[in-house]
């Protein structure tokens, strides 16, 4: 079986839909796995064997009980701004190129794609496909191998996801259906209307009047659900609202800010607001600069705003302040960019409260998977114990003096309150998490309770079984009325 789940428009849901459908095929016993021919985001994995790829196809994959590879997302965009893209082609860097020039090279890149997905459709038989953005742009037709030019070379069915909360649902979903050209409206073979909220019931004539209207079955109709599972672009940035916790964590919302996926587990126990340069941190009990496609060009605009110094006064109020990645290079005292001419090399300045530097002299990006032991120094890190995660990174810091933060990387301060780490993924840990939190509720005064972690893949299973005619999806085969 093949399906692929186009959108009526970005942050409709079109991840979620593929993940949850991943788990509940999964779950009846199906071998499957997810695909995005391209993908654009800033928040990205590093798999087993060193292939960087994007985060929702990692969720993706651990949703179909698979272990994630380049395959499952074989072009990742990754902007650094001025429309260049860094171009990652089965997770590895190809180049950066503006994007009239990435344009040129689509028809490469669509056989590469096509090749990964014939490779994981050989291996399972049963591929689970996401489109990209909105599938009905007709002035990127030509050059769409995200979604049409995908869906004219693949030739299996189309689900087509509406988001009912953006309101004018049924313009989205009509619209989109007269746009596509007639050889791709004839391979969708239902909707799925999302993040609905209220009764169901009173949907009920608009369901009807949206099959009429585009000629094919509503395969469901979804109920918004909030569940604790990795965003997947900066577009859900904006969803994000600040709970009641009495513990509030500032992520500084760098213009250029990739894996904020990094610190969504945090979430669950502390207010995390993401603070734009130039904003106070007076109020918050700890900060985190998170990472950045462009260290230099954010760190700049963190000096520009007072940024800068509204860091260091919180490091002096004795708050917690935590570099992950590029966060990482900005706390140290110099970045050294001679990555283009070694002989006039441009430094920088950093935040200047870990004794590093960090210097750009080539383009090479370390991509690997690692599993650290945090160095017992302070109350935070002396509770974090054994961590794994991934790193994602140019340039090299090299340590002047001072404290590893973890065995083997990272620097911290001799009491632990700053401490910067190329580690993304740090706080999926639960044991950096329940440290973190631990230490910031006792500050104040308070004990934290933990939350029971319920696997957020089973629940959102349940609820597209519940809400999806999972019967009439798993017919979907090109006709032929069953999986392979």
């Amino acid at each position: 079986m093949s399906l692929l789940v186009l959108g009526t428009a970005s942050h409709v849901g079109k991840s979620i839909t593929v993940a949850g459908i991943c788990r509940a095929l999964s779950d009846r016993g199906y071998t499957v796995t997810p695909f995005k021919a391209q993908n654009m985001s800033l928040n990205s994995y590093v798999t087993g064997d060193g292939a960087e790829i994007g985060i929702a196809q990692a969720m993706q994959a651990t949703a179909a009980r698979r272990e994630p590879s380049a395959d499952m997302n074989p072009i990742l965009l990754k902007p650094k701004g001025e429309s260049i893209s860094q171009v990652i082609v089965l997770g590895k860097p190809f180049k950066d190129l503006p994007i009239r020039e990435y344009y040129r090279e689509t028809d490469a890149l669509l056989e590469i794609a096509v090749s990964a997905y014939e490779r994981l459709y050989d291996e399972t038989g049963s591929v689970i496909c996401e489109g990209a953005g909105g599938a009905a742009e007709l002035n990127l037709y030509d050059r769409d191998i995200a979604n049409i030019r995908l869906a004219d070379r693949l030739k299996i069915p189309i689900i087509l996801v509406a988001d009912i909360e953006r309101g004018g649902v049924f313009a989205q979903l009509y619209g989109t259906m007269e746009l596509l050209p007639p050889n791709i409206r004839r391979l969708v073979a239902g909707v799925i209307i999302n993040k609905f909220r209220g009764d169901p019931g009173i949907f009920e004539s608009g369901i009807g009047m949206i099959e009429d209207i585009c000629g094919v079955p509503v395969l469901g109709l979804v109920p918004y659900t909030d569940l604790q599972l990795p965003s997947e672009d900066s577009l859900s940035l904006n969803d994000k609202r600040a709970s009641s916790s009495p513990i509030r964590i500032a992520i500084i919302h760098l213009p250029r800010i990739s894996n904020f996926t990094d610190f969504e587990s945090l979430e669950r126990g502390a207010s995390v607001e993401y603070v734009r340069p130039g904003k106070s941190l007076e109020p918050y009990d700890c900060v985190i600069i998170p990472g950045t496609k462009n260290s230099v060009e954010d760190l700049e605009i963190l000096r520009e705003k007072g940024t800068i110094q509204e860091i260091k006064r919180a490091h002096e109020r004795g708050i917690p302040v935590i570099g992950i990645c590029g966060g990482y290079q900005m706390l140290g005292e110099l970045i050294i960019d001679d990555a283009i001419e070694s002989d006039n090399a441009r430094v920088y300045n950093g935040i200047g409260l870990l004794p590093v530097e960090t210097r750009f002299s080539e383009y090479k990006k370390t991509t690997i998977q690692v599993t650290r032991r945090a160095e017992p120094i302070g109350p935070i890190l002396s509770g974090i114990g054994e961590v794994r995660g991934y790193e994602i990174h140019m340039g090299e810091t090299r340590r002047k003096g001072g404290n590893e933060a973890f065995f083997g990387e990272g620097a911290s301060s001799d009491d632990g309150m700053v401490f910067g780490t190329y580690l993304h993924g740090l706080f999926q840990n639960r044991s950096a998490v329940l440290a973190l939190l631990t230490y910031l509720y006792e500050r104040k005064g308070l004990s934290y309770s933990e939350e029971i972690h319920i696997d957020p893949y089973e629940q959102l299973a349940r609820h597209f079984e519940k809400h999806l005619d999972m019967e009439a999806i798993i017919a979907l085969n090109n006709g032929d009325g069953g999986m392979q």
